[in-house]
């Protein structure tokens, strides 16, 4: 196993689970919402301000295609699940675990959701979201862990649980 990715809806702990996670195992970390920021010099939410949901996925495929990965914890965006060629080339580094909370936790955790730089239509709630990207999110998991009722402590510890079950 080479890297570990998280994947799983905005709130649901990838960065701060990613962060305990690569330390325990020694490994680095990436947030690929901060390599899509530290690329373009602006906040997401300003991405896709001005260049709409489809040119932010866009930036956030280029992002994650160009990224050189290696042994390290890479806690995408919420949103990385809508390019197949983005996840597919992730699957092929690594073992993907999506960090599966419910919507009402996730409602409970995002109180920025007009700043935050979630790829998501004015229209739409985070119910419509979560409801939309959820089997996508099952669709590339290698390992899903359910985050509900655990502190970041206890998700590591079902994410080194399920690692071991993958790879005895």
């Amino acid at each position: 196993m080479d890297n570990i990715v998280l994947v799983g809806m905005p709130g649901a702990g990838k960065s701060t689970v990613g962060v305990i996670l690569a330390k325990t195992l020694g490994m680095g970390f990436v947030d690929t919402d901060l390599e899509i920021q530290r690329s373009h010099g602006k906040l997401l939410q300003d991405m896709i301000d001005e260049y709409g949901i489809e040119g932010f996925l866009r930036a956030e495929e280029r992002t994650i295609l160009g990224g050189s990965y290696k042994h390290a914890v890479i806690a995408t965006g919420g949103s990385a699940i809508y390019s197949d060629k983005a996840m597919a080339f992730l699957k092929k580094q690594g073992i993907v675990i999506y960090l599966r909370a419910d919507l009402e936790t996730i409602q409970r955790r995002i109180s920025n959701i007009a700043t935050r730089g979630i790829a998501m239509g004015r229209d739409q709630t985070l119910g419509d979201i979560y409801n939309e990207r959820t089997p996508l999110y099952e669709k590339y998991a290698d390992i899903i862990i359910d985050c509900g009722g655990r502190d970041a402590e206890g998700v590591v510890e079902s994410i080194l649980e399920g690692l071991e079950r993958s790879n005895p």
